[in-house]
């Protein structure tokens, strides 16, 4: 396998060694209602809590269930002994490093039954279209069993999608954007419900504000579906409350230093801003930094698990995070491409569209959720 790291490669250490910390958990996925959507929408376990209150049992549900590390394979038996793979996705970064967590402990266990699973793992350094698309004209060329994407502009992956199962190549879509509905690809496995999980962390902000304020949105890479559909869902949210304003939209290409300088930039211009709306994982961080630094006492949300954004909500200045179950995405993801490889279509063996959860958590979760993911106990 080959796959490129991104700036957190220790997040691959940590988290190994957390799926035998947290497999014993794993029985709490039970415990957590989702809706028809596949987001899992929870109420607050705190109004930003205190250090000294410790996490109640529902808390500690809630972060031990957000990431499943208790995977086995499903009973198919694979036609071949060897399958080749190429995954291409958005950009460098943690947050895909922990989609291969998944991927290698699925690889691990085709091993053990002796199915030989190779994959390639690449991604620019940059959120890239162009890029992507070159990734998959050349991949096209090299036989692989399937291609994945996480596609990083449905407008314009989309169409090549398709042009390249017209000609016989399997692909599908992994991660966290699928393609453009009517797309002819084979299936998708992860987060289906982004617009809904806009949705919830805007009304927890919302509901943090009093349903009143300033609110800028950070929305990461222009055109990527799972960005702009959060996004989409924050602004309908805050359209719904009269009190409430959207005083500015930016992009920050997935980068945390970007982040940082458009709410640097934001604060100056609207020093009286109360919240902020996160669409990806880096904007939090770097919405974080920006607000510790200038003192602002402007809300965040936002999505998922880095470790500087798990430290800043237990510390308050996020608010709330939702989490994506990267590992199963990547476990999943390796199981679906066997199947479309032996020339199986979506239907009993694997749906057309394999939902997995986003659950919010609180600065009550931060903690365990530390632990859990960076064996962090202190």
């Amino acid at each position: 396998m080959i796959y490129s790291k991104g700036k957190q490669i220790f997040l691959l250490v940590i988290m190994t060694m957390a799926v035998f910390m947290a497999s014993a958990c794993s029985s709490a996925n039970s415990e957590a209602d989702q809706d028809k959507n596949g987001s899992l929408s929870i109420s607050e376990t705190s109004e930003g809590g205190s250090s000294e209150d410790p996490a109640s049992s529902v808390s500690d549900n809630l972060a031990s269930s957000a990431v499943d590390f208790d995977h086995s394979l499903d009973s198919y038996e694979p036609h071949k002994d060897h399958y080749n793979f190429y995954f291409t996705y958005k950009t460098v970064h943690a947050w895909w490093d922990a989609v291969a967590l998944g991927m290698e402990e699925a690889q691990r266990q085709f091993l053990d039954k002796g199915i030989v699973i190779t994959y390639e793992y690449m991604a620019p350094e940059a959120a890239s279209a162009t890029d992507q698309t070159r990734k998959l004209i050349a991949a096209q060329k090299k036989g692989y069993d399937v291609i994945g994407v996480d596609v990083a502009d449905e407008k314009i992956i989309t169409p090549l999608l398709n042009e390249m199962v017209d000609a016989g190549t399997k692909v599908m879509t992994f991660s966290s954007s699928d393609a453009a509905e009517g797309c002819k690809r084979l299936a998708y496995v992860g987060n289906t419900h982004n617009y809904q999980d806009g949705v919830d962390l805007t009304e927890a902000l919302c509901k943090k504000l009093d349903y009143k304020g300033k609110v800028a949105i950070l929305v990461g890479s222009v055109g990527a579906p799972c960005h702009e559909d959060r996004a989409r869902g924050a602004e309908d949210t805050i359209e719904k409350y009269s009190d409430m304003e959207i005083i500015a939209k930016k992009y920050d290409m997935d980068s945390v230093d970007k982040a940082y300088r458009l709410t640097m930039q934001i604060l100056m211009t609207h020093p009286d801003l109360d919240g902020i709306v996160c669409c990806n994982m880096s904007n939090p961080v770097g919405a974080a930094r920006a607000i510790t630094e200038t003192g602002s006492d402007a809300v965040i949300v936002g999505m998922d698990h880095d470790e500087e954004a798990l430290r800043y909500l237990d510390k308050g200045v996020i608010y709330c995070l939702g989490v994506q179950d990267c590992y199963s995405i990547g476990f999943d993801t390796i199981q679906t491409a066997v199947k479309i490889a032996d020339g199986n279509q979506a239907g009993e063996l694997f749906p057309e569209k394999t939902d997995e959860i986003t659950t919010v958590i609180y600065q009550k979760d931060a903690a365990l959720m530390l632990e859990l993911l960076y064996g962090d106990i202190a």
